[in-house]
């Protein structure tokens, strides 16, 4: 991926959270969601964003089908913050990273109390 890029991915990804959190949506608003990285695809006409909930995978796939129906806001407003002639048609994945976060702490939170037994 080019630098430039790679910083308009960061970008996306900084502005899509942002976006999320504006909005009503239940199965989005009710979720600690973040965008966990955007992947451009060389044209920038697509971006595929990784998104994953606190509250685990089926949480994550029910706020990915609101994303879904709210891409066409997303991408509106998007386009608009970032000054985009063209902002890219917004794709998003369901990421199990931040559950499998919560469980590796969970795990050595574990080992270190059985230790200290």
């Amino acid at each position: 991926m080019t630098t430039h890029a790679s910083h308009m991915s960061e970008d996306i990804r900084r502005e899509l959270i942002a976006l999320i959190r504006e909005l009503k949506d239940p199965r989005v608003a009710g979720q600690l969601l973040t965008v966990v990285r955007v992947e451009l695809t060389r044209d920038m006409s697509v971006a595929r964003a990784y998104v994953s909930a606190m509250a685990g995978m089926d949480a994550t796939r029910e706020s990915v089908q609101a994303l879904d129906k709210a891409s066409g806001h997303l991408r509106h407003e998007l386009g608009q913050r970032l000054r985009l002639r063209k902002a890219p048609e917004l794709r998003f994945i369901a990421d199990d990273s931040t559950e499998y976060a919560v469980h590796i702490n969970e795990t050595l939170e574990q080992l270190r109390n059985n230790e200290q037994l």
